[in-house]
């Protein structure tokens, strides 16, 4: 079966104990989905392809009609998670026509000067700037390819669970529709959740970051080419918050601004243009120059919150399931938020074609994804801290060296906590757990003051002791099943 190809070792067991593949061909079965963003169309997609009749419902206008609204859209970040998730729905191709390869961060510091820091020892470790309307444009038009019935302008008020029906807004009024199943891919403010919390014992914990951003953007140069180096995440770290600038298909670049939302540098203090203007000036002199729309941009787009949403449980009995942001929204500062989404539909669709559609699927997935979901959430807060500080700091740089060290010399063993959650699928929470263990190894070799002095016959034996053989296809050097990237 396709979805098994290149499936990681470790998932690839958990779902082999839970069902086995069917074709296409079983009798087909009904199922609502409540929102047509990037995890509702591409689930859409992949339950359609496997006979489901399959119901989409949001809220917005058609995104296939009418021109594309910017200001709320933090570019995507798209790694092996997520590609796997589109390969299975057949559109990776398309996607990766329109997606730009970024092979490092580029750490802009405060005299101009730009560093550049792989994100892996390998060709493959890369990950894939893509525009955020377009990708959601491409998924609706793939779902309606697969024979998903799409409703737009249908945003879900409320619930009626005796009588199984949704209850949507229309531009001709309220409108009730049957439903067997429903599942709420409806974001972080999610109805469905709502509706959900009514009639179930919910604990939800919403912590705020206390940080927000704006979008704002940099050009394509006179010649119509990039204005900076295209194939890296550009970050201007500032200790507090930071600048930071992913590439576009058309040459532009979608930057976005994180900072604090009060305190003395903070948006609550950028209020009038000459504040804007020496904030900017202040703390992004290399940036200022490729602001031409600063002023206008910075007053237009909105103010974004940011903030970690933890839930249990995610489903209520077989009748209704969250996934994505409805159920685990995260900050976007490990660029995994969209990735965990798919890798939530990926592990669905699959639960979902089992013999008789695994009458427990919902409650399988929420088994299956929780500890991850939870682990990709901690770690996104600790990317933040390292992406706006540590990257500029000597010791993390001195740390990274003996990290890339050990993962020359044990290969087998050895890859960064970064490396395991991009461009693997190990599970979220055992790359949360080998990257605690590889985090304790290097701190007790760093004490010396160059890699000649290393004691390289300890740092086999705390390897050997407490970091297992990876999958063959996450060895640093070894061919991967499938590829990583398109």
């Amino acid at each position: 079966m396709p979805w098994a190809l290149c499936h990681n070792e470790i998932t690839r067991l958990t779902l082999d104990e839970t069902c086995q593949m069917t074709t296409v061909s079983a009798p087909p079965h009904s199922l609502s989905i409540v929102g047509a963003g990037l995890a509702g169309a591409l689930l859409a997609r992949l339950l359609a392809l496997r006979g489901w009749q399959v119901d989409l419902y949001e809220r917005r206008a058609d995104p296939r009609a009418g021109p594309i609204i910017g200001g709320r859209s933090i570019n995507l970040a798209l790694a092996e998670r997520g590609w796997h998730a589109l390969r299975l729905a057949g559109v990776d191709r398309e996607v990766a026509s329109q997606a730009i390869a970024m092979r490092g961060r580029a750490v802009h510091a405060m005299d101009g000067q730009v560093e550049i820091q792989p994100y892996g020892l390998s060709d493959a470790h890369v990950i894939h700037s893509v525009h955020r309307a377009n990708l959601n444009r491409l998924l609706v038009a793939s779902a309606a390819d697969a024979g998903a019935r799409l409703h737009f302008e249908h945003g879900l008020k409320d619930v009626d669970w005796e009588s199984s029906e949704l209850l949507l807004e229309t531009p001709d009024g309220a409108v009730r529709k049957p439903f067997t199943r429903v599942i709420g891919a409806d974001g972080a403010g999610s109805p469905l959740r709502i509706a959900m919390a009514r009639v179930t014992d919910q604990v939800e914990d919403w912590a705020p970051l206390g940080h927000g951003y704006k979008e704002l953007s940099f050009r394509p140069a006179p010649n119509g080419d990039f204005r900076l180096d295209p194939h890296a995440l550009h970050i201007w770290p500032r200790g507090e918050f930071m600048l930071i600038a992913l590439p576009n298909a058309d040459r532009s670049f979608t930057v976005t601004l994180f900072l604090p939302l009060e305190g003395e540098r903070s948006f609550a203090r950028l209020q009038t243009p000459a504040q804007i203007e020496q904030f900017f000036a202040s703390e992004f002199p290399s940036a200022v120059p490729l602001l031409e729309e600063l002023q206008f941009e910075f007053d237009n787009n909105p103010l974004g919150q940011l903030g970690t949403l933890r839930l249990s449980p995610w489903h209520l009995q077989e009748r209704a399931l969250l996934i994505g942001d409805a159920a685990h929204a995260v900050v976007p500062f490990h660029g995994q938020g969209m990735n965990c989404a798919f890798e939530d539909c990926a592990a669905l669709a699959e639960l979902l074609d089992c013999p008789g559609a695994c009458p427990d699927a919902f409650e399988r997935l929420y088994a299956l994804r929780k500890d991850n979901a939870d682990a990709i959430a901690a770690m996104a807060l600790e990317n933040y801290q390292e992406m706006r500080d540590s990257v500029a700091q000597p010791a993390w740089l001195w740390h990274k060296q003996i990290e890339t060290a050990l993962t020359n010399r044990f290969p087998e063993r050895v890859l960064s906590r970064y490396a395991q959650v991009s461009f693997t699928r190990i599970p979220y929470a055992e790359a949360r757990r080998r990257g605690e263990i590889l985090g304790e190894i290097v701190a007790e070799l760093a004490s010396v003051r160059s890699l000649g002095e290393i004691d390289w016959t300890l740092a086999a034996s705390r390897v050997e002791e407490r970091l297992p053989v990876l999958p063959i296809d996450a060895q640093l050097g070894r061919k991967a099943a499938c590829p990583t990237r398109p």
